[in-house]
């Protein structure tokens, strides 16, 4: 009998472990799947509250996968599409409604994404729980209204060339002299003050419509002329301060949302708050 038993509980063991190892590689999509259902139920209830076309484009650094390896997010050209595509099926007589939380990315992608997003028809509006910088921050300005949290930022958007800022490469021929830079310098030099000029021509053509010509030139220059690091965070405050039309009141679901996207998986937390007892709460 005790052999038969342990005969028994040995084979229990490996189909179990059979069945695990099966499973396993499955796991990454359930979850996924999960997460995905999760995301589309908050979307459309803030559709049916703003009676809007909602359209995500969140860049976390995610750790969906069976190794929990990170992998990070720009915006590119499949962003673009897919957003086009959003807005190009959206009812032409409904607001849109872009929740936005990025680094920044490609500037061919970023521009297609904010034309397509300044010539919708009925009311656009940007939502910026926590930031849009760089190519986030030229979408949100293509919107009638930039909807931050007091303490979201946006950020410059100067072109950069590699890892140089544009303007930086500009200046720095002009203060060294055409004579003593070399011929790539100059042409790296062209090829940015090219740049900068296009990028402001595109901010002030979003914006010449709702700000007025004189307005939207001076915004378009501070923006894109290197006054302020490539990474200089524009809080709520400061785009006031510069003229932006920007507004606080980020719809709650916002907010949940952003917390149905993953980060990765940490030894040890190095955040943690205790929620404040709400009321009836009693403590022991």
């Amino acid at each position: 009998m005790t052999t038969g038993s342990s005969v028994d509980l040995g084979s229990l063991i490996w189909w179990l472990f059979l069945i695990y190892m099966i499973l396993l590689p499955l796991w990454p999509q359930v979850q996924y799947r999960n997460l995905q259902a999760a995301r589309l139920k908050i979307l459309a209830r803030l559709s049916r509250k703003h009676n809007s076309t909602v359209i995500t484009m969140i860049h976390r650094q995610e750790s969906i996968g069976l190794f929990g390896i990170p992998f990070y997010k720009f915006i590119n050209i499949e962003d673009s599409e897919e957003v086009l595509r959003a807005i190009r099926m959206a009812p032409k007589d409904k607001p849109v409604d872009l929740i936005i939380h990025t680094p920044g990315g490609l500037v061919l992608a970023a521009t297609q994404i904010a034309k397509a997003l300044h010539d919708h028809p009925a009311e656009t509006r940007v939502i910026v729980p926590h930031y849009a910088m760089s190519g986030g921050t030229l979408i949100a300005l293509a919107a009638d209204r930039i909807i931050m949290d007091p303490h979201a930022v946006l950020g410059p958007v100067d072109p950069q060339l590699g890892q140089y800022p544009g303007p930086s490469i500009v200046r720095a021929v002009e203060k060294k002299g055409v004579d003593k830079v070399d011929d790539q310098t100059l042409i790296l030099a062209d090829v940015a003050e090219r740049a900068i000029e296009q990028v402001r021509d595109l901010v002030y053509g979003l914006l010449k419509d709702r700000y007025g010509e004189e307005r939207a030139k001076e915004l378009a220059r501070a923006l894109t002329e290197g006054r302020w690091t490539h990474d200089y965070p524009i809080t709520y405050e400061h785009a006031k301060e510069l003229g932006l039309h920007v507004e606080t009141g980020v719809p709650e679901e916002a907010y949940t949302l952003m917390e149905l996207y993953k980060q990765p998986m940490k030894q040890r937390g190095t955040v943690e708050f205790m929620p404040y007892p709400s009321k009836g709460e009693g403590s022991k």
